[in-house]
C-alpha cells in the first residue's frame, strides 16, 4: 500500500509564493510519474481536477498553460517527494491541490496509482 501526503497549502496574497510538498510512503520500488492537480471551488468530481504539472522518472515535465513560467515541479527520489514551487500566485490559482502518482511496487512491473488527500491554497487579491 502507498500513501501520498501533501503539505504546504495555506493563504497567500496575490503575487506571493508557496511551495507544496508531497511525500510518498509505503512499498515503493520506483517513482514513475508524479504530478499535481487542482480542483477549483465548487467542483467536486475527480474528473474535474485540472492537471497543473507532472514530472516523469526521466525528469520530463509538463505544465498547464495557465501556470507556465510561474510554477515549477521537481522531485527528490531519495526522499520520495515531489514539490510544486508556485510563484506570482493569482486569485484564480485558488483551489485544492492534489498530489497524484504512478508508483512502481516491484521489479515485476506492478504499479500503484492514486491520490493524496489534498491541500488548500487560497490566493487573496
Amino acid at each position: 500500500q502507498v500513501h501520498l501526503v501533501e503539505s504546504g497549502g495555506g493563504l497567500v496574497q496575490a503575487g506571493g509564493s508557496r511551495r507544496l510538498s508531497c511525500v510518498a510512503s509505503g512499498s515503493i520500488f520506483s517513482l514513475n510519474v508524479m504530478g499535481w492537480y487542482r480542483q477549483a471551488p465548487g467542483r467536486r468530481e475527480v474528473a474535474e481536477r485540472e492537471l497543473v504539472a507532472e514530472i516523469t522518472s526521466s525528469d520530463s515535465t509538463t505544465y498547464a498553460d495557465s501556470v507556465k513560467g510561474r510554477f515549477t515541479i521537481s522531485r527528490d527520489n531519495a526522499k520520495n517527494t515531489v514539490y510544486l514551487q508556485m510563484n506570482s500566485l493569482k486569485p484564480e490559482d485558488t483551489a485544492v491541490y492534489y498530489c497524484n502518482a504512478l508508483i512502481g511496487l516491484s521489479d515485476d512491473g506492478s504499479t500503484w496509482y492514486g491520490w493524496g488527500q489534498g491541500t488548500q491554497v487560497t490566493v487573496s487579491s
